[in-house]
């Protein structure tokens, strides 16, 4: 016996009504996280901006000694961007690379080599960051960075002075592997998804593997390859543990980053490494959350310009994604 269609038609409009509540508490509620993160910082940290203003962004110094107070964020915002671009630069064409192929493997080695993937983009900083010190580090140290400085050094100051192992480099070539399989397991999930025929027709065309992915998938998935590379630049800008134990931890004006062999910080590796000392009666602890209230700055501005990017590139005609 079927139901009366009125009390049915009013069932879903009571769903949909109670769906759009719950829809709009969850964002309300996301947006009131953020708010009151915000306030919190900005409150914890309201001395620094009284006494500094503007010079703690564009100072250096760094002296937490009582009566000699300085502090300058400058060295540890460019730290951030600079081994967050570097490992950028060196991931995302290698995580584009591992997608391409497994996308195109046959599955008796794509299927492991995806799930190898998945494991190490769960495998937490901390355990990055210990390979890293005890592993990675010598053998970078003696395979890449020594030879690099016997060949450039003189001629090349980025590869200058003799490197030791903690500096910007190896602190950025940890951040890229450790976002390598964030990225190209998301990037290869986009190229999982543009449709087959697509693929074929480039292929009756006459086209190369490497022309296919060029005119049949790259048109397809280059938005959510965007926002999967930035994704990544996430984890790299926020990383905290693996960059403190590799970066060196340098402070003041030899904190800012000049070549890729000295020592360097971070906005994370910073407030990792002295927050638990900093006193509430100095400045030092204002200090610190300042750097963090920049940190919540920069990563939202990321993600803003990423939104705009996508958004201009994202252009939908006849059902199809184009430039």
């Amino acid at each position: 016996m079927l139901g009366n269609p009125r009390q049915t038609k009013i069932s879903k409009i009571n769903a949909d009504k109670i769906f759009r509540i719950c829809a709009t508490a969850a964002g309300v509620y996301v947006l009131a996280i953020i708010l009151l993160m915000v306030f919190e910082l900005f409150s914890e940290s309201h001395q620094i901006w009284e006494h500094s203003g503007v010079s703690f962004l564009t100072g250096s110094e760094w002296n937490a000694v009582e009566g000699r107070e300085a502090f300058g964020a400058a060295p540890y915002i460019m730290g951030t961007l600079v081994t967050a671009g570097l490992a950028m630069a060196i991931g995302v064409p290698v995580s584009i690379g591992i997608a391409m192929f497994i996308s195109q493997a046959p599955k008796f080695i794509s299927g492991p080599l995806s799930m190898l993937v998945d494991l190490l983009a769960a495998v937490p900083s901390i355990i990055y960051g210990l390979w890293g010190l005890f592993v990675f580090r010598d053998i970078f140290l003696n395979w890449i960075e020594y030879p690099l400085y016997e060949t450039f050094g003189d001629d090349i100051w980025l590869f200058s002075p003799a490197p030791f192992g903690l500096d910007i480099l190896t602190a950025s070539v940890i951040l890229a592997i450790m976002i390598i399989p964030t990225i190209s397991a998301v990037s290869r999930e986009i190229m999982a998804a543009v449709p087959q025929m697509q693929k074929e027709a480039a292929y009756m065309l006459g086209a190369t593997k490497w022309e296919m992915f060029k005119l049949a998938i790259f048109p397809y998935a280059k938005t959510g390859l965007i926002g999967a590379a930035i994704l990544g630049l996430g984890r790299a800008v926020g990383e905290t543990m693996a960059v403190t134990m590799l970066i060196g931890n340098a402070t003041g004006p030899s904190a800012f980053p000049q070549t890729l062999f000295q020592p360097g910080q971070t906005m994370s590796s910073i407030i990792a490494n002295e927050f638990i000392e900093a006193s509430p009666a100095s400045l030092h602890l204002p200090a610190l959350v300042g750097v963090g209230v920049v940190l919540l700055l920069v990563a939202i501005g990321i993600n803003v310009i990423a939104h705009v990017l996508v958004s201009r590139m994202l252009k939908i005609k006849e059902g199809v994604i184009n430039a």
